[in-house]
């Protein structure tokens, strides 16, 4: 097999990449990837020094990058974003929703029941998962469809599958983040064009800043109780490191999927498969 062969597959170089939480654990380390394909990578955050931690990485790698700072649950932040992002590269051929996260008031706890959960900490949790990834999908959706062409990426979640214990509005926003996937895909290929795939990533457990709360002691980094309970459930027996979710994601955004769209791959080292005996 050719080199010439597998980067027609594979290669990503001179396209526009968008990502959306890029300054974070599991996107910049998609960001950075893609800044090593050859992709001009806009690195989008609500955190500008994050973004352009990420950015400056990829550059001093050799890569093509900017930060943007961006605001996913305001359409104004967005379209100022994918202007930025215009000017510096041209219109973007790939979008990565990535932003989104989880937070201590929307989680149960032995201090705080289901039934007093704030209306407002899941619903910040909820727009910032669902919504966060509707809007973007609509800006840089729009000049997909006008182009005839592009790939957008989801970021779903395990939970998404199998609803976990104590993190309601998490699990009810990736799941509603999954089944978008679906009807995106089917909307942009039949009203629109079929070279406008989009797809989905379902990582299982990755240890970020949202949720190493949850998962590690903050006192001697050691596994919480419900940290052991994944672990044990994991037949790989480690959490996921941000260069697993590597190889799904390129084979996704690249033409070696190119018949491949409505999809939510699992990166879970076989947490899905495992019924726990």
């Amino acid at each position: 097999m050719s080199d010439q062969y597998l980067q027609s597959l594979f290669g990503l170089s001179g396209r526009v990449a968008v990502v959306t939480g890029g300054g974070g654990v599991l996107c910049g380390g998609m960001s950075r990837a893609l800044g090593r394909t050859g992709a001009n990578v806009a690195v989008l955050d609500l955190a500008r020094e994050a973004a352009q931690a990420v950015a400056d990485e990829i550059r001093e790698g050799g890569g093509t990058a900017i930060a943007v700072q961006c605001d996913v649950l305001d359409r104004a932040s967005i379209e100022a974003a994918a202007e930025t992002v215009l000017e510096a590269f041209g219109a973007a051929d790939i979008l990565i929703n990535g932003a989104g996260g989880n937070k201590r008031q929307a989680t149960t706890s032995t201090d705080l029941s289901f039934f007093d959960l704030p209306a407002d900490a899941i619903q910040w949790v909820f727009n910032l998962n669902f919504v966060g990834t509707l809007l973007p999908s609509q800006v840089f959706g729009r000049r997909m469809a006008e182009e005839g062409e592009g790939v957008v990426l989801n970021v779903s979640s395990m939970n998404a599958f199998r609803p976990l214990t104590r993190i309601p509005a998490y699990s009810a926003a990736k799941a509603a983040v999954s089944n978008f996937t679906q009807w995106l895909a089917v909307h942009m290929a039949q009203e629109y064009s079929p070279s406008i795939r989009v797809n989905a990533l379902a990582p299982g457990f990755f240890l970020t800043e949202q949720n190493r709360f949850l998962l590690t002691d903050p006192n001697t980094q050691e596994l919480t109780e419900r940290g052991r309970t994944i672990i044990d459930h994991t037949p790989m027996g480690r959490f996921g490191a941000p260069a697993d979710l590597v190889g799904a994601a390129l084979w996704l955004l690249s033409p070696a999927s190119a018949f491949v769209t409505g999809i939510v791959v699992p990166v879970d080292g076989g947490f899905s498969a495992f019924s726990g005996v």
